[in-house]
């Protein structure tokens, strides 16, 4: 039983980082789309770096997938879109408005028209006493 719970201890932790995780690409149009794509994406370690700025293991093998995927000729919109399809729409800093993520774009406006509605009638003077 101690060797079951005793598992997460002995997790390979020590695998050297993916080729392109720390390496540029040699064409520098490829790796200036690579960098552009990069900025754009959250590290879901750090919750509050772009992968392009992170050193978490995460960001480093999310760097090496943007940058295999850039020399493969791949569109950088269809990464974004496979990344944010793999690891949610939490990845990119500019999520899309969906079927799902509306909610969080009309709640505030609809908070904001609601509180305009009380203050209109706390405020404005009553007619007609």
């Amino acid at each position: 039983m101690a060797l079951v719970m005793a598992q997460p201890v002995l997790a390979d932790g020590t695998m050297p980082p993916a080729p392109y995780a720390y390496r540029q690409l040699d064409d520098p149009a490829n790796e200036a789309k690579a960098k552009a794509l990069m900025e754009t994406l959250r590290c879901l370690q750090c919750q509050g770096q772009s992968i392009a700025d992170s050193d978490a293991p995460i960001a480093g093998d999310m760097r090496h997938q943007v940058r295999e995927r850039i020399q493969a000729g791949e569109d950088p919109e269809a990464i974004r879109a496979w990344l944010v399809e793999r690891y949610g729409d939490y990845v990119s800093y500019a999520p899309q408005i969906t079927l799902k993520t509306w909610p969080l774009y009309a709640a505030p406006l609809a908070f904001l028209a609601l509180a305009l509605l009380i203050a209109r009638r706390r405020f404005v003077k009553r007619t007609g006493a």
